[in-house]
């Protein structure tokens, strides 16, 4: 089914202000193109990674100083920890985004693993730590540990934003820096989603709704961004997740 344009910027400011929440954006649109406007998984699977392209653009601008300092000096802590993150994503990301493709073409498994795994996402939501480290205590083993984690984040349903920020707190990183970490991350993995993904993402959506829906996904990502990340510091979101999740399975098994 082809995507129209009010679709698309709707699907695009979905994705621009479900990312900063712990709940899982991808699966969040995944649900609503494959219950709402019947569309396939493996399309819907494709549309999703190219929205977030509007919103990791939105992370390039506010975090543009921390990206500039680790691109002009690669020794610096931030620019290790975007450089080894990013090689554990890969470790576990690449594996799981062809596993997803290949091995959930039905609209109904698909919705299952979802349900499954915004679950998954709410009890992770409920690890805590002591928050005494910063970024510079970070060690090699706390920067793979994250990126191996951030890797699961390609299936749906699995936020991206909640298991890293669990990773950290586990690994006992200080909240504010913790959640910086998380979203700087997200610009290697997100580039890297693209790449694998290229040949998909525009194969039924038109190039006017795909450009609309990037675009609604950055000005609402943009708008905010800062607005919901300090929402998201004072709400736990695991009962959320949890009930989203229950649900969907229980609307599959009516269904």
């Amino acid at each position: 089914m082809m995507i129209d344009p009010f679709q698309a910027i709707l699907l695009g400011i979905l994705q621009g202000i479900t990312e900063w929440l712990p709940i899982s954006s991808q699966g969040q649109s995944m649900l609503f193109m494959i219950g709402w406007l019947g569309i396939s998984p493996n399309d819907a699977f494709s549309y999703s990674i190219l929205l977030h392209l509007g919103t990791m653009s939105a992370v390039l601008i506010r975090f543009r100083e921390e990206f500039l300092k680790a691109l002009q000096n690669p020794s610096t802590q931030m620019a290790r920890v975007l450089i080894i993150s990013t090689i554990g994503t890969g470790i576990t990301g690449i594996p799981l985004y062809f596993l997803f493709r290949e091995g959930f073409k039905g609209g109904m498994q698909a919705t299952v693993l979802i349900g499954a795994l915004l679950i998954l996402t709410g009890l992770l939501l409920r690890i805590r730590g002591t928050g005494a480290r910063s970024i510079h205590d970070m060690n090699a083993l706390d920067m793979i540990i994250l990126g191996l984690v951030q890797g699961f984040s390609i299936l749906p349903g699995i936020s991206r934003s909640g298991t890293t920020l669990a990773a950290l707190l586990m690994r006992n990183l200080k909240q504010d820096e913790a959640l910086a970490i998380s979203f700087i991350i997200s610009v290697p993995a997100v580039l890297g989603a693209l790449a694998l993904n290229h040949s998909h993402s525009l194969a039924e959506m038109p190039l006017a709704s795909a450009g609309l829906a990037i675009l609604a996904s950055f000005v609402a990502g943009y708008m905010t961004m800062d607005l919901l990340i300090a929402y998201a510091k004072k709400v736990n979101f695991s009962a959320f997740c949890i009930t989203m999740g229950l649900l969907t399975l229980l609307a599959v098994a009516i269904f």
